[in-house]
């Protein structure tokens, strides 16, 4: 148990360090790189602890962006700043590079050596992956504002 915690506080450290980097790159204030830190953090470590837990990585990753996307409703809303200059930049640590990397490299692959269908197979695998997990960080940080701030009734 104390080498999980010790794995996902470590998990949290490196997670914040590209959600600070991209808020930086898109000049947010320097007093709410900590938020954008901290929701990185938390976003990233949940994500992961729910894929400790069993769930599939896209299901985690629905749940990681929503809760992301509640939390700073409420910091938004207090610190005065629209809710993208936080949200955004807490769900880049969960962008789902090695997938997309792996699809690049197969279909690489399948140009220089000729396609296969192991490589086919891991080509529509890994793209798949990567097109279910951004579709998860998308609905993840749509689904919130939309169920709170919905002014008529749904029926």
């Amino acid at each position: 148990m104390k080498e999980f915690l010790t794995l996902a506080l470590w998990d949290a450290c490196l997670s914040a360090i590209p959600a600070v980097g991209f808020a930086m790159i898109f000049s947010v204030p320097p007093r709410y790189l900590k938020y954008c830190a901290m929701g990185g953090a938390f976003a990233h470590s949940l994500r992961t602890m729910l894929i400790h837990l069993g769930m599939p990585i896209e299901w985690g990753t629905l749940v990681a962006s929503a809760a992301v996307g509640l939390l700073f409703v409420y910091v938004a809303r207090r610190q005065l700043v629209p809710r993208p200059v936080f949200t955004v930049a807490s769900i880049i640590p969960m962008i789902p590079g090695k997938y997309a990397f792996n699809t690049i490299i197969a279909v690489m692959s399948m140009n220089n050596e000729g396609a296969s269908p192991h490589l086919i197979s891991a080509a529509i695998e890994n793209g798949l992956q990567t097109l279910y997990i951004l579709v998860a960080l998308s609905f993840g940080l749509a689904i919130p504002p939309l169920i709170l701030f919905r002014n008529r009734p749904i029926v």
